[in-house]
Order: C-alpha cells, then sequence, then structure tokens
C-alpha cells in the first residue's frame, strides 16, 4: 500500500477551499523541494498528525498550527492509501471504501480533523481530535490498535543519529531491535534444566534468562544471602522461619518487556578507532530505519526523512539519494524527503520531484508538465548539480553561454536587482536544451493543476548579422557575391524582404517558449556582445552606440589574458593600447553596405569574438570588472547603465526580479515588454 493522494485544510500556511493543499505522490520516492517558508515541513508534520511515527513521540497541536483566517478553527487533513495488497486489506477490512460497481480494488480514505472548540482542561486548551475512514470522512473511526499499522518512520531535520543510536530507556535503536525479525526469530530459548547448553545459539531473551540466571547463582550473591538470613534470623523471632529471596529485576516480566530492557542496553556505531562525526552517524541511522521498514510485512511502509543532506557532505549525498531511490523500489518502502540541497535535487529522478510553490504542489511526472519523454532522457543526463538550483528559486534565468552566466548577474545587481538579493538562479545550459529546462515550468493542465509561478526568462540571441558584418569577420570578402541562402548558416538582414520578415523570424524564436510564466527574450540584435556594443536603437532608427568603448576594452584584455597573467605585459599597458585602437577606429569608421557608424564600430567590437576567436567568458569576467569599478567611481549610475543596455536584458533581469511583487504586477511586465 501507498499513500497516492493528500489534502490540507486550515493547517499553518495552508488555507481551505480554493486555498487547500493538494498532493498526488507515487510509490517509492518522492521529494519536496522550493524556497523556504513553502510548507515543506508543514506537509510532513501534517503527516506525522494523521498517522503517527514508529518513535511514538506525541504532539501537542498549538494555536500557530491553525490557519490564520480558518474560520472556525478546524484542521482537516485527508489521505488515500492505494494498492492494498491481500494482507492489508486484512487488516484494515473494516475501513476499505470499494467503487461503487464493487469491481475494483479498495482503498483506504482517512479524514483527520482537529477543532478547537474554545474551551479548557487544566488551563489548556481542549481541542477535539477525531479520525474517521470513508471517502468523505463518515465512516467507522480507526481503533488505536489499527492505526498503530499506519506508523510512519521520521527522521527529523539536524537529528542527534548520535543519541538516537545510543543506550537508553526507549532508545530508538531498541526500538527498532525491538521489531526487528532478525531479533525477534533468530535463537533459541534458555532451558536451565539442559544439559548441552550452547550459549552460541540463544535468542536475545536467552541470553538474558542465562545471565539472570547466574547472576542469582553466583558465589558470592549466594554468600552474602546467606548472611543477610543470619541477621534476619536474629531479627526476628524465634521460629518465625522468614528468609530472603534476591532475584533479578523484571525477570519475571513478560517476554516483550524483559526484551526492551535488554535491547535499551545496546549501543549502535560505526566500528573503528576514534569518535566519528555527524554526518557518519546519520548514515548509521538511516540503515538502521531502512533494516526495520524493509521487514514490515503490513501496513503503512513510509519513511519520511526531512533535509536528508544534514552533517553529510555533497558526494555523500548523492550516495544517499541513490540508495533511497534503490530502497523504495526493492523493498516496496514509501520515501518521502524534503530538501534544500540542489545536490540531492539533482541525484532524483526527475519524475520523483515535487515543487512546492505558492501553497500548492507542482509534481514534475509526465501527465503533468509540458516535458516530451525525450526531455526526461536529455535532463536527467544535464540537469547536474549547478542546475538543480532552479528547484529552489523564486526566479531563473536560463542562458546559453558562459559569458551570459559571468556578466548577466553583475548587470542585474548594478540595476538595483541583485539576483542574491531577490532570490534569482542562473542557469547556463551551454547552447542546448534551453527550451528543456523552460517546460520543467510549464503546466499540461493550467485550469487543473494552476500555473507555477515562478517567473523563467530564456535568453536566447536572434543570430541576424548587420549586412556589413559578413566582410567585417570574414564570413565573405569585400566586393564577392553573397553564396545562397539555403546551404549557408549564417543570416544577415538583406535575408529578409516583406514576404519572408525578420519579424516573423523573430516570433517563431519567442514562440517555442513563451507560455504561463516563462518567457523567451531574443536580443534585439544579432549576439548579446554585439548587442551591448551597439546599445538600444533611437527613435530615428539610429543607435546609441552602448557599452562598444567597454566591450572592445574587455575584448582586448581578453586576447591579452595570458600574457597579463604570466607578467609579460601589464594590464595598465594594454588597456592604453586598447582605449587607442577603439579611438583610431571610431575616428576611422564611416557607413558601409547600408550600416551606420555605430553598426560597423559594434561589427568590428564582435570580429573580435568571431573572427579573433576571443574568450567570451573572459572578455566577460573582465567587462563585469570593468563595469563595476565605473558604477563605484560614479562614472554612471543604474539609471545610466539601463539608457545604454538593450532592451531585452533591461526586461529579462526585470521579469525575474519580479517575483516579490504581487502577481499582477509580474503580468504587467509580461504584457508590456
Amino acid at each position: 500500500m501507498y499513500l497516492s493522494k493528500m489534502a490540507i485544510e486550515n493547517f499553518r500556511c495552508f488555507g481551505e477551499g480554493t486555498n487547500r493543499f493538494e498532493l498526488s505522490l507515487r510509490p517509492g520516492l518522492t521529494t519536496l523541494v522550493g524556497e523556504n517558508d513553502t510548507g515543506k515541513s508543514a506537509i510532513i508534520d501534517a503527516l506525522r498528525f494523521v498517522l503517527g511515527t514508529t518513535d511514538q513521540e506525541w504532539y501537542r497541536l498549538d494555536e500557530t498550527d491553525f490557519h490564520a483566517m480558518a474560520n472556525p478553527k478546524e484542521i482537516r487533513i485527508f489521505c488515500k492509501f492505494e494498492s492494498l495488497e491481500p494482507k492489508d486489506q486484512s487488516a484494515f477490512i473494516e475501513y476499505l471504501t470499494y467503487d461503487a460497481e464493487g469491481e475494483g480494488p479498495p482503498a483506504l480514505y482517512l479524514t483527520w480533523t482537529a477543532k478547537d472548540t474554545g474551551e479548557t482542561t487544566r488551563g489548556r486548551p481542549y481541542r477535539r481530535i477525531e479520525m474517521h475512514s470513508g471517502k468523505n470522512g463518515d465512516g467507522p473511526t480507526v481503533d488505536p490498535k489499527v492505526r498503530e499499522l499506519l506508523f510512519a518512520t521520521y527522521l527529523r531535520p539536524l537529528r542527534d543519529a548520535e543519541k538516537a543510536l545510543s543506550a537508553g530507556r526507549g532508545s530508538r535503536l531498541s526500538q527498532v531491535l525491538h521489531h526487528s525479525e532478525q531479533v525477534r526469530n533468530v535463537g533459541v530459548k534458555y532451558d536451565p534444566e539442559s544439559k548441552e547448553l550452547n550459549i552460541h545459539t540463544l535468542n536475545v531473551l536467552g541470553i538474558g534468562d542465562l545471565a539472570n540466571d547466574l547472576l542469582q547463582k553466583q558465589q558470592g550473591v549466594m554468600d552474602a544471602r546467606e548472611k543477610i538470613d543470619t541477621h534476619l534470623d536474629r531479627l526476628s523471632f524465634t521460629g518465625s522461619g522468614i528468609t530472603s529471596s534476591i532475584k533479578v529485576s523484571g525477570a519475571t516480566a513478560s517476554d516483550d518487556t524483559r526484551l526492551r530492557l535488554l535491547l535499551e542496553k545496546l549501543d549502535l556505531s560505526i566500528s573503528g578507532d576514534g569518535k566519528l562525526g555527524l554526518g557518519s552517524n546519520n548514515l548509521l541511522f538511516m540503515a538502521c530505519e531502512l533494516l526495520l521498514l524493509a521487514q514490515e510485512d503490513k501496513g503503512n511502509k513510509m519513511l519520511l526523512i526531512e533535509e536528508p543532506e544534514a552533517h553529510i557532505h555533497p558526494q555523500r549525498q548523492l550516495r544517499v539519494m541513490k540508495t533511497l531511490q534503490e530502497e523504495a523500489v526493492e523493498k516496496g518502502i514509501q520515501i518521502i524527503v524534503t530538501t534544500h540541497s540542489p545536490n540531492l535535487a539533482s541525484a532524483v529522478d526527475l519524475e520523483n520531484i515535487v515543487i512546492i510553490h505558492g501553497n500548492r504542489s507542482f509534481s514534475m511526472t509526465k501527465e503533468k508538465t509540458k516535458l516530451e519523454e525525450s526531455d526526461y532522457r536529455f535532463l536527467q543526463r544535464f540537469l547536474d548539480v549547478t542546475k538543480a538550483n532552479l528547484f529552489f528559486a523564486r526566479g531563473v534565468m536560463i542562458v546559453e553561454g558562459d559569458a551570459e552566466n559571468i556578466l548577466i548577474p553583475t548587470l542585474a545587481k548594478l540595476l538595483g536587482r541583485d539576483f542574491t538579493e531577490n532570490g534569482v538562479s542562473i542557469v547556463n545550459v551551454g547552447g542546448v536544451g534551453l527550451r528543456r529546462y523552460a517546460r520543467i515550468f510549464q503546466r499540461r493542465d493550467v485550469e487543473g493543476d494552476g500555473e507555477l509561478r515562478i517567473p523563467v526568462a530564456c535568453l536566447t540571441d536572434l543570430d541576424v548579422m548587420p549586412d556589413c558584418a559578413p566582410v567585417i569577420i570574414g564570413k565573405i570578402k569585400e566586393g564577392d557575391d553573397w553564396p545562397p541562402r539555403n546551404p549557408r548558416k549564417w543570416r544577415a538582414k538583406r535575408d529578409f524582404n516583406a514576404e519572408n520578415h525578420i519579424d516573423a523570424y523573430r516570433e517563431n524564436k519567442l514562440s517555442k517558449a513563451n507560455e504561463q510564466f516563462v518567457r523567451t527574450f531574443v536580443s534585439n540584435e544579432w549576439t548579446l556582445e554585439y548587442n551591448l556594443a551597439l546599445g538600444p536603437s533611437k527613435e530615428d532608427g539610429t543607435f546609441s552606440g552602448g557599452l562598444a568603448d567597454c566591450v572592445f576594452l574587455a575584448a582586448y584584455l581578453a586576447s591579452k589574458d595570458e600574457e597579463i597573467h604570466t607578467d609579460k605585459k601589464k594590464q595598465d599597458e594594454c588597456k592604453n593600447e586598447a582605449i587607442n585602437l577603439f579611438s583610431a577606429m571610431s575616428k576611422n569608421t564611416e557607413p558601409t553596405n547600408g550600416c551606420g557608424i555605430e553598426e560597423v564600430i559594434a561589427s568590428e567590437v564582435y570580429a573580435m569574438f568571431a573572427r579573433d576567436k576571443v574568450s567570451k567568458a573572459i572578455a566577460a569576467q573582465y567587462l563585469s570588472e570593468l563595469l563595476l569599478r565605473k558604477y563605484e567611481e560614479k562614472v554612471f549610475t543604474s539609471e545610466k547603465l539601463k539608457n545604454m543596455l538593450p532592451v531585452y536584458l533591461v526586461e529579462a533581469i526585470k521579469y525575474v526580479t519580479s517575483n516579490g511583487f504581487q502577481v499582477d504586477l509580474v503580468n504587467k511586465v509580461r504584457n508590456d515588454a
């Protein structure tokens, strides 16, 4: 059996009616991800209240557990279990619900309610808690003994694994071992009358009984008892016949009690010398719990883990997640995990991830997203830890290269929209799969599931040159005829006409990922670097010149990067060379091939990347440093920089940093851009 659906009303951040929380789950592993305060822990705690846990810890409802707007104050939690095996059906037989025809398999529905009555008992608020079966919560109340079959195993965040595995009354280790079939079934009882005693074949109770027997019959103990009897005889009336008896405490208790007392004497630790850290102890704790879950033969085999990454270094985190996924499948355990770790999220099958956002759940299963079958295969290979941070972001910027990855966070910071402060993740997909990543955030059934309201911006180049560029970057020679359009891979503006308009070409790029809260931003001109050098267009159709001098300087420094870092040339010397070269180029530039001076200069700047093979990533690093310095020296303000940048960049940055505002403002940004 497994938990397939749950709904929560009026519990903490979750409201009621249209604001109630619903979650669909699959057998095996489910990983809940999302930013802080979205309700991941509330989901786990709701399950703890309904199902109870194997450590039998008692939880008290607090005033803050009731949703602030709840009226009346009544929490309702609904759970549905499916795929009950015959032994499960037998255990829950009087609580099962069959379909109307009675042909399909039965399901177990549970409705847990907690109502604040306004009364007090012994100075504490009285809250009436009930749990009923039935699809509508109108079935029989679930018996406490039956509820024990629903217990889940729970590993709290920042858990003290060492304490849980240490000896002591009610220790977690003793609870696990107490239910272990190895402890209960391996070995034979102790027979004090047997003449062929083999201590190595005794079970745990047998060892305890033997120890008790030996302790009672130990010569020193017996001699002491005789001395006590001597003194007792002198203190008593003559002929009273009072004698003493020394017995081991608990020796006559039930088998179950004696077994528990014996197991509470045990510690569990990893073999070896020295004291191990929290991480290793946490792995040991998980192994101990998995032992118990794997042996459950009926009822709810569920493991709840909050932040399994606690105290565990990244490589071990990957191993933990891989093992949990395998154990879930092999042993039929349902595991529900919450995490803030991109490392863990990258190791989980995409279909096992559920994003919690805006008090709603968004499953990544095939029937829920717009991802295609090939997208899942692609993302399984390439969704690594550096990209998995998109599951925890308030906004996502997806880019196609290292240059954008380096430069855009700097531009956002200088525009007063720092990505870190706004919880924005930038994901570099390296020129492939940009729209595959975007489709993670698009829902197949918007009406049923709602929109995943995380603004996602896909940044891509127009990839259409100005007509002067092919000669400048060496695609063709001056005066030569242009090759036919179809065989060549590059495009220029002259390739477009009234029938094959460049606006239609741009619209086609936009349409590939421009739906729900995913938007595509196409460069206004050619490429990022060219567009930065060209700047935004003016009302008369010319261009402002943008950051041409800065981009040229950064590209020149990138071309001399090895010489600078091997001290063959000084950076200031290279800067002066670049300034003089750019000044000379600007003075000698004339319009050509229908392009204005600014377009020719920007093409000459971009030629350093396209023709001279200067690294865009290194140039972006130099450009970031240069812009930061100019800002610190008050050469320009945020407003001045905004007016120098391409419009599409400004709008993309504005969009992904809009999540802190109301949704209508997000939509306004979408419509206005």
